[in-house]
């Protein structure tokens, strides 16, 4: 598993396309010829920028469901519903389709952030919106995420 760093701010084409900042970029040098998988995000209006070999494990996991229950069903339709394959040109620009444009609002301005093995591909003003939102107490949601955690520090 890859964990990505970063947060980069770029602009997307007239035509849909993406250069990748150089900081990620080296970072996902090894992956540059591979391709990658472009999707919906779940539980945003972003998309996901994930490695073919973290998508392979995503789908290994998605494969194992009981297709013949119907949620199951409805489930994997709508989570594979837009995913892209997408590879990047000699340059590092890669072609997001109109329709993945559309769902997540995107205009000129984006911000790429990178969130352990997988890049968000948002609209800058909605990440904004998002990560400042007012409503969400994050101290509080740091402690119920990871404050019930078993986990003891060196000195203890």
């Amino acid at each position: 598993m890859k964990n990505l760093i970063g947060m980069y701010e770029c602009k997307v084409d007239a035509k849909g396309r993406l250069m990748l900042p150089s900081g990620l970029k080296k970072q996902l040098a090894a992956e540059l010829q591979e391709g990658f998988v472009l999707k919906r995000s779940v539980f945003n209006t972003c998309l996901e920028l994930h490695t073919l070999k973290e998508w392979n494990g995503v789908m290994a996991e998605v494969n194992q469901l009981n297709r013949f229950v119907k949620k199951n069903n409805d489930f994997i339709r709508r989570f594979t519903a837009g995913v892209r394959m997408v590879e990047a040109d000699a340059t590092a620009r890669i072609q997001i389709p109109r329709d993945l444009i559309n769902f997540a609002g995107i205009e000129k301005q984006l911000v790429l952030a990178s969130v352990g093995n997988v890049v968000e591909i948002w609209d800058k003003v909605q990440y904004e919106k998002v990560v400042n939102d007012p409503e969400v107490d994050f101290g509080a949601l740091a402690e119920e995420v990871m404050g019930n955690s078993n986990k003891t520090s060196a000195d203890d």
